[in-house]
């Protein structure tokens, strides 16, 4: 059985719609035997999130709370003209950071497109893994991504919230399913993630990991079972070590 021992994609309320404080996720991941957390709140472009100066004041925050260590991160929204949506001063502060793509502040430009802007996004040296590469709303060239990930050193979400969204994640299992063979394929690391909005559903992965099983998927290339592994490539360009 892979123990996962960190949840690096999570949400608190100042994301706009989420529903816990960061003491509150951190009681539940305690309560869970999570060692690590990463808050990563949205960016500019989903409605009601934070500004940016949150992230220029996280030194505030204790890097351990309830027994858990936490890193700060960000869910950073790659926008059309393949740049992100948070300026270089604030991603700075984080430990890492995540990108997506997300359809309230972006428009299809067809796989290639897609693809294309991810890449030109990933190349920011912060850039741990990419949200949720699932959904045929904005398809990908899995390939050519998948390469990319592997010359930049960025990870590959499975998301375990796109399984229990699978109504507006157009093909997601079938992609995720492309995607984990492709990681094998060329070696590139995946992080599983519960995506959590609300602190009960931390460490909820079980449909994410029942397909990786099923795919007897390599779990030296999941990064969030080791410590060593989180330090390498999630925390690749902070100075920040667990």
């Amino acid at each position: 059985m892979i123990d996962l021992i960190a949840d690096l994609h999570t949400h608190t309320l100042v994301s706009g719609h989420a529903y816990n404080t960061i003491r509150e996720m951190a009681f539940s991941a305690q309560e869970k035997g999570l060692k690590i957390l990463g808050i990563s709140e949205h960016a500019p472009g989903i409605p009601g999130t934070v500004h940016p100066i949150y992230y220029a004041n996280l030194y505030v925050v204790p890097r351990e709370i309830y027994g858990v260590k936490l890193l700060h991160s960000c869910e950073i929204n790659v926008l059309n003209d393949g740049t992100l949506s948070l300026e270089d001063k604030y991603i700075n502060h984080l430990d890492y950071a995540i990108i997506g793509i997300h359809g309230l502040c972006y428009t299809d430009a067809g796989a290639d497109g897609n693809t294309k802007n991810l890449i030109a996004c990933m190349q920011n040296p912060k850039v741990a893994f990419i949200s949720h590469p699932d959904d045929d709303n904005t398809p990908l060239n899995y390939k050519m991504l998948i390469e990319a990930a592997k010359k930049y050193d960025v990870a590959l979400e499975i998301n375990n919230s796109s399984f229990i969204k699978q109504h507006k994640r157009l093909n997601c299992v079938e992609n995720y399913k492309t995607i984990l063979g492709l990681c094998m394929e060329y070696n590139v690391n995946v992080v599983v993630s519960s995506d959590a909005h609300e602190a009960s559903h931390l460490a909820e992965w079980n449909y994410a990991m029942e397909l990786i099983k099923d795919m007897n998927f390599n779990e030296e290339l999941i990064l969030n079972n080791d410590i060593d592994k989180i330090n390498k490539h999630i925390l690749k360009a902070s100075s920040y070590k667990l």
